[in-house]
């Protein structure tokens, strides 16, 4: 997470109404929740520096609700997402500091272990920018059955040496963040590993931040986070199970 790409077409945050039965505590985290709440799978969804409250994310979050999964989307800022409104008087290196992905994977790991101690048998993942690498972090620790990782920020090649996980990579073709060279090269260390399916696919002619901060107005860049969405709803049905 460190390119202006990043940054780029913040979505109008939708604020949780006071008293909201979808909005409950999770591991000592606000999280969104949709779906059945005795379901055996779970998906956890990750976001971007925007936050939990994005409207896209809790669409997806409802869409893969509908298909059977208990989804949660935590809130991994604890209330201080990038604000949109105030963007120039961010100092975005100190928040960087304070939101870090490391202490977002070790939030993400309780919220993965609290579900568990609630009957949840498999659990899959999917991350957005900052949570595209919190997501790769965690398909390395054997917590979950899938991850699907989203035009991520920074990844280490060592992170996606330890994955041991189904991950599935969704790029985008104009990303400055992971351009597609690296992301395919991403996708050479993860096929060497036959022990589990993987795959690399680069969007074309979108840029970082499209599955979920696209334009509304934009029919071609609709088009692509609907096959985005999709792709990672199959993966989920595939290998959260």
């Amino acid at each position: 997470m460190s390119s202006p790409q990043c940054f780029e077409n913040p979505p109008a945050l939708v604020p949780p109404r006071a008293g909201s039965e979808t909005v409950h505590e999770l591991a000592g985290l606000k999280a969104y929740v949709a779906g059945p709440p005795d379901s055996k799978r779970a998906v956890i969804l990750i976001a971007d520096v925007f936050g939990y409250e994005a409207p896209n994310l809790r669409k997806f979050a409802d869409r893969c609700a509908s298909s059977g999964f208990l989804v949660v989307v935590p809130d991994f800022f604890y209330g201080d997402p990038i604000d949109a409104n105030n963007f120039d008087k961010i100092d975005r290196d100190a928040w960087r500091k304070i939101h870090n992905t490391e202490k977002g994977y070790e939030d993400a790991l309780k919220v993965v272990k609290a579900l568990k101690s609630k009957g949840v048998s498999a659990v899959g993942a999917s991350g957005y920018c900052w949570g595209g690498v919190v997501v790769a972090k965690l398909a390395g620790s054997g917590e979950l059955q899938a991850g699907v990782i989203l035009h991520p920020g920074k990844i280490t090649e060592d992170e996606i040496k330890a994955v041991k996980t189904p991950t599935a990579i969704l790029g985008a073709e104009i990303d400055h963040s992971s351009p597609p060279d690296i992301l395919q090269k991403y996708g050479e260390i993860l096929s060497a590993k036959s022990e589990f399916e993987s795959y690399v696919k680069i969007f074309p002619r979108v840029p970082h931040g499209w599955s979920m901060r696209y334009k509304e107005d934009d029919e071609f860049a609709i088009k692509s986070a609907e096959e985005a969405h999709q792709d990672t709803l199959n993966w989920f049905l595939k290998h959260v199970k």
